[in-house]
């Protein structure tokens, strides 16, 4: 049987064969992109080279991308959903098109990965009336499987399977679906598109019942998608029609975990050797079998979340109440809920944790390197959270012992005050009909919005860009930020982007990617740097100009913010040459020359400490040196 790490190696070794080069593996947090919290899908770092710009190793390449759907996290229990994931992934930018990307398809899974071929059913687009029927997929498929003996017939009726599951016609192999089988990025002139064909593996049975005929692409489980090919070829113009493309691409992506639990035979991605080790692990801890549902669905959220959880601090996102952080949070706590289900009264995290990075070394070894990161926060999240419980648990008794009625309200004020979730009220609660539970998540939801937009009405009094206000000090306090984070550049490296910031009339804070606590070696040459630039008297300069330009100069992006196609740009320049210091996107205000700081006073770092996993954070002030 083929481990997932030999099906990782076939899959990039197939592709190198026929002249692929192996791109990097990126981290889960987007680069350049506030717009997404997660890099979700293997394509994501080829958006660019999809619309035809040059990638630099090549227009043959292949990955496999880890990768996280939040979208899914609720619907884990199953034997299939995950919210991290790895995709396997092939493209074709410019290069070839269906004539090869459809029998290599099918070769990959045959012959790399020994799957029998009478089990694989495809689709492709079945047209509309701006794109037609993709006739060219249908005939080259036919071609391929006639490889292997298969006479392989196209049905645009795709009910053609009965209820017991046996086909009318064993020959019937390729079948056509409309929005199932068309990919577009969106709406707008400009926008790419074009037809897809996927590929799915016939377990033989159905898991899951369902009101309609049997087909490939229905939710009976039966079939499972195990690849899809993207052929990029349409392009909309002004009056939103489909034009060909002079460049056509091809964008593959295989789901890991699914194509793994095929080959090896079972019916469960949990029953991988992906997640074997974790289960075991799991039940040692818990005392019980991995066996009966009830107890599988609680094994399948910790091990799911486990696995993301441990991923995700990896690169070195730490547990917070915002983006990247609260995920990550969510995560863990959900898996520590869940244990209490298992019975399992005693921190064990960190112990799933090992057994992840034990599994994912050799593919991620920088799960390895940051192991004692990831440790020292999983360690901290679940201390944390237990405490929390024992205090959600504590109030929620004195209200149920003085005999009040625990409605939506309070339900909220608990989960606000003590963060102790509205699933583990409604459990210790117990007892309640489904129109009670009904009306009260109703009325916590509504709770939760009132205090939601009274916190977005609070936070639309304050100015953007973290800036406290518009007054002088505070805008000299930015116009030295700017100073400060080419500064950190320049002693600490150029990894060093800011993170989150916040600048009062006193005072500016910035956090920045960085491992280290600062020397006082580098605070000092950060302070000197700084306030050089403000003796020197350099030039601030405000430009607006197309976002791809400014990329082109490699201008600091605000973390989180999203721009459009014009953006304002300020850049920090030699007052007697070319020379510049500082280029970020901002939207103001500024000063119009350094030396204006120095009627606030001279630059001092008052802070350097931690804020999070792999990010510092630096408090500093414009000062007035004491007279003697």
């Amino acid at each position: 049987m083929l481990s997932s790490n030999d099906i990782r190696k076939r899959f990039l070794d197939f592709w190198q064969t026929r002249d692929h080069k192996i791109i990097p593996n990126v981290s889960l947090v987007p680069q350049n992109d506030p717009t997404l919290l997660f890099v979700n899908s293997g394509m994501f770092p080829l958006v660019p080279y999809l619309s035809g710009e040059k990638h630099p190793m090549g227009s043959r390449l292949a990955n496999i991308q880890r990768c996280i759907r939040t979208e899914d996290i609720d619907e884990v229990a199953d034997n299939r959903h995950h919210t991290m994931f790895e995709m396997l992934g092939n493209w074709s930018l410019g290069d070839y098109f269906k004539k090869e990307q459809i029998p290599n398809s099918l070769k990959l899974f045959v012959e790399a990965f020994g799957l029998d071929p009478k089990r694989l059913y495809v689709t492709v687009f079945s047209g509309n009336d701006k794109v037609p029927l993709d006739k060219e997929s249908i005939e080259l498929w036919k071609k391929a499987f006639a490889e292997y003996g298969i006479t392989a017939k196209f049905s645009d009726d795709k009910n053609v399977f009965k209820k017991q599951g046996e086909i009318k016609d064993p020959d019937l192999r390729i079948f056509a679906y409309d929005k199932d089988n068309w990919w577009q990025r969106g709406e707008a002139p400009g926008e790419l598109g074009g037809p897809s064909s996927e590929i799915f593996y016939d377990l033989g049975s159905p898991m899951f019942e369902i009101d309609e005929d049997e087909h490939i692409n229905s939710e009976s489980g039966r079939f499972t998608e195990i690849g899809n090919s993207v052929f990029l070829q349409y392009k909309l113009d002004g009056n939103l029609d489909w034009q060909e493309l002079p460049q056509k691409n091809v964008d593959f992506g295989g789901g890991f975990e699914r194509i793994v639990a095929i080959v090896q035979g079972v019916q469960d991605n949990y029953e991988t050797d992906l997640f074997k080790p974790i289960i075991k692990k799991l039940e040692e801890i818990s005392g019980k079998k991995f066996i009966k549902e009830e107890v599988k669905t609680h094994f399948r959220i910790i091990a799911d979340h486990i696995r993301a959880s441990t991923f995700l601090l990896g690169d070195e996102i730490a547990p917070s109440n915002k983006d990247q952080g609260y995920i990550l949070r969510r995560l863990i706590r959900r898996a520590i809920r869940h244990g209490r289900f298992l019975d399992i009264d005693q921190n064990f995290m960190r112990e799933l944790a090992k057994v992840v990075i034990s599994t994912y070394a050799q593919a991620y070894p920088h799960l390895l390197e940051n192991q004692d990161i990831i440790f020292n926060e999983i360690d901290k999240e679940e201390i944390k959270f237990r405490r929390t419980l024992e205090r959600g648990l504590k109030e929620l008794g004195k209200m149920v012992g003085r005999g009040e009625e625990i409605d939506g309200q309070k339900a909220f004020w608990i989960y606000e005050t003590f963060g102790f979730p509205l699933e583990m009220i409604l459990e210790e609660m117990g007892g309640l009909t489904d129109s009670q539970i009904e009306k009260l998540k109703n009325d916590f939801e509504t709770a939760q919005k009132d205090h939601q937009e009274k916190s977005r009405a609070g936070a639309g009094q304050k100015f953007t860009g973290g800036l406290a206000d518009h007054s002088d000090e505070t805008t000299r306090l930015h116009t030295a930020h700017h100073l400060l984070l080419a500064a950190l550049q320049k002693v600490l490296g150029q990894h060093v982007h800011q993170r989150g910031s916040n600048i009062t009339n006193a005072r500016l804070r910035i956090d920045f990617e960085h491992a280290d606590k600062m020397t006082p070696e580098e605070i000092a040459e950060v302070e000197k740097i700084v306030n050089e630039k403000i003796s020197e008297s350099w030039i601030v300069e405000k430009k607006i100009m197309p976002k791809a330009e400014a990329e082109e100069l490699g201008a600091e992006m605000e973390f989180g913010a999203s721009y459009g196609d014009l953006v304002t740009v300020y850049m920090i320049k030699h007052p007697d040459s070319a020379e510049i210091f500082s280029t970020e996107f901002c939207g103001g205000p500024h000063v119009e020359n350094t030396a204006e700081l120095a009627k606030s006073g001279q630059f001092k770092i008052i802070k350097e400490q931690s804020s999070s996993a792999g990010i510092r954070r630096v408090k500093a002030v414009l000062e007035k040196k004491l007279e003697k």
